[in-house]
């Protein structure tokens, strides 16, 4: 820590800090809805496919950063426009 940021009130880490946002009820329940679709995609793969544990769980891993990098997008598109 510099002297800098202890002396200007600018540059103090409450400063730095955006306020909280709150998380909506339908965001929740779409992230929870999105997590059971993945189990439910990991498990169909595994146990019904039959086409093993480890590519069940890339390929459950990689939907689910395909669906993250979806929300980035239009999380980014949306805050933009703001």
């Amino acid at each position: 820590m510099t002297v800098d940021r202890e002396a200007i009130p600018e540059h103090s880490p409450a400063h730095d800090r955006s306020p909280a946002e709150e998380v909506s009820t339908a965001t929740v329940v779409a992230y929870a809805g999105a997590a059971i679709v993945l189990v439910g995609w990991f498990l169909f793969g595994w146990l019904v496919l039959r086409q093993g544990f480890v590519d069940s769980v890339g390929e459950s891993a990689g939907a689910g950063f395909t669906l993250l990098l979806i929300v980035s997008v239009i999380g980014t598109v949306r805050r933009s426009r703001r």
